[in-house]
């Protein structure tokens, strides 16, 4: 029978917890995964974007219309989301309709991914945005937060 000191077994926690941090941080952010469509049909009650952000399962999303049309939107919010520390684009355009950005948190890197897609309606642009985690199952209100911030600077 082979005993392992607990040096070693402190050293491989350690290199292990290296590993993971390394796989988190540098995991690859396909598109074809994150880039998708986020739009819903259901009703958007009136008031500001700020005030109909709802707790997802992994995130948050909200919808709301707006008087810009779609590509203003998208546009203002690619400036908004670029401006934000550690986030950059993923995937999409405005004249495509939909923009994915991932944004990493400071310490681990831990990716979150956000999703804005618009439609025109006869009320407006339509904007339907999602922000969520890739690893674990609690974001501790990141992504609501990140919404806020976001849509109140629209």
């Amino acid at each position: 029978m082979m005993i392992i000191s607990w040096k070693t077994t402190v050293l491989l926690g350690i290199l292990a917890a290296l590993a993971l941090m390394a796989y988190i941080r540098l995991a690859p952010s396909d598109p074809k995964d994150w880039h998708i469509a986020v739009a819903t049909h259901d009703a958007i009650p009136q008031g500001p974007c700020t005030d109909h952000i709802a707790l997802v399962p992994k995130g948050a999303r909200a919808a709301c219309l707006l008087p810009q049309t779609p590509a203003q939107v998208l546009d203002k919010l690619e400036a908004i989301a670029l401006t934000s520390p550690r986030t950059q684009h993923l995937a999409g355009s405005a004249a495509e309709g939909r923009i994915t950005w991932v944004s990493r948190s400071f310490l681990l890197g831990f990716p979150d991914y956000v999703t804005a897609e618009v439609s025109q309606t006869p009320d407006g642009t339509r904007l339907d945005i999602v922000s969520r985690l890739r690893f674990g199952t609690v974001d501790f209100g990141v992504n609501a937060a990140r919404l806020k911030d976001w849509l109140s600077q629209l």
